[in-house]
C-alpha cells in the first residue's frame, strides 16, 4: 500500500460536575457527569505502511507514558485492526503530549479515541460513527466523550452522552507535579469513605474530590488557596473559571485555556 499519514488533535476534558451513583455488576460505577472539552491538546502523527504482518510502533515526547501494549493508543489501534480484519499494516504513531498524565483530564482516553478517529479516516471511513462509539466504549469510559467533545451529560459509566448547555469561558488549571491519581484509586477511596458513613458530599461538585482530598496535602493546599477551584475527574488537576493560578514550585499551571465546542479532529 502507499504510505498514508494524518495528524490528529486530541483535546483534554474537565468535569464540571461528577456524581457517583452506585457500583455496577461489571465493577464500574454508574455516574452522572457534565463533561467539557478545553483548549489543551495532545497531537498524534499517524503513518501507515505495508508490512508482512501488523506492527504498531509508538513514540513520543513524554517520559511519563509507556510506548508499548500498555498504552491506550496501542490497545485502540490493535482493536481497530482486529475489528475490521485488517492485516499487513505497519502503523507508526508519534504522541506529542501536552496533557498531564493521571490528571483527570482524559489524556490517555483522548489519545485512544484519537487514533481510532485517525485510522478510520485513513481507511476511508470504514466504520460508522455508531461503530466507532462501540469501540470507544470497549476501551474506557471517557473515550466516547473525547471523540464528540463540546459539553455533554455523561451517564452509565460515562459512555452514554446527551448534549448539555455549552458556554464559552476561560478556564485555568493547576496540578501537583508529583501527584497522579488513578481512577481505580479514586473510586476505591470513594467506596471506602462512603462505607464509613462520613458523607458531606454536598459540599463538593465532584464526588471523587470528596473521596481523595483528605489524603493529599497538595490538594488541600490548592483548595484552601483557591476556594472556588474544583477537581476534575479522579484528579489531581484542579480548575477554576474565576481564579488565576500562580506559578509556584511543585505545581504545573496552565492559565487561559478555553472551553471548546468540538472534540477530536484532523488538522
Amino acid at each position: 500500500m502507499q504510505t498514508k499519514s494524518i495528524k490528529i488533535q486530541c483535546p483534554a476534558k474537565i468535569n464540571l460536575s461528577l456524581r457517583v451513583l452506585n457500583k455496577r455488576e461489571d465493577g464500574f460505577h454508574n455516574i452522572e457527569s457534565v463533561m467539557q472539552t478545553i483548549s489543551l491538546y495532545d497531537y498524534l502523527d499517524i503513518k501507515l505502511d505495508y508490512s508482512s504482518e501488523n506492527q504498531i510502533i509508538l513514540d513520543g515526547n513524554s517520559q511519563d507514558i509507556p510506548y508499548n501494549d500498555k498504552n491506550l493508543v496501542y490497545k485502540a489501534a490493535r482493536l481497530f485492526f482486529e475489528n475490521n480484519n485488517i492485516n499487513g499494516i505497519k502503523l507508526n504513531v508519534y504522541i506529542d503530549k501536552s496533557i498531564p498524565v493521571s490528571a483527570g483530564l482524559a489524556g490517555g482516553s483522548t489519545d485512544g479515541a484519537g487514533v481510532l478517529f485517525g485510522l478510520n479516516k485513513l481507511f476511508n471511513n470504514i466504520m460508522s460513527d455508531a461503530e466507532l462509539d462501540n469501540l470507544c466504549a470497549k476501551l474506557g469510559s471517557d473515550l466516547n466523550f473525547c471523540l464528540r467533545g463540546g459539553c455533554m451529560l455523561a451517564t452509565s459509566r460515562g459512555e452514554i452522552l446527551s448534549p448539555s448547555e455549552y458556554k464559552k469561558l476561560k478556564v485555568n488549571l493547576i496540578k501537583p507535579l508529583d501527584l497522579g491519581i488513578s481512577a481505580k484509586e479514586a473510586y476505591t477511596k470513594f467506596s471506602q469513605k462512603l462505607s464509613r458513613g462520613a458523607d458531606n458530599r454536598e459540599c463538593y461538585k465532584n464526588d471523587l474530590e470528596w473521596a481523595v482530598i483528605d489524603d493529599y496535602e497538595q490538594l488541600q493546599y490548592i483548595k484552601k488557596k483557591y476556594p472556588h477551584s474544583m477537581m476534575t475527574g479522579s484528579g489531581s488537576t484542579y480548575f477554576s473559571f474565576t481564579e488565576h493560578f500562580e506559578q509556584e514550585n511543585g505545581f504545573w499551571v496552565k492559565n487561559d485555556c478555553e472551553t471548546i465546542d468540538f472534540g477530536i479532529k484532523e488538522i
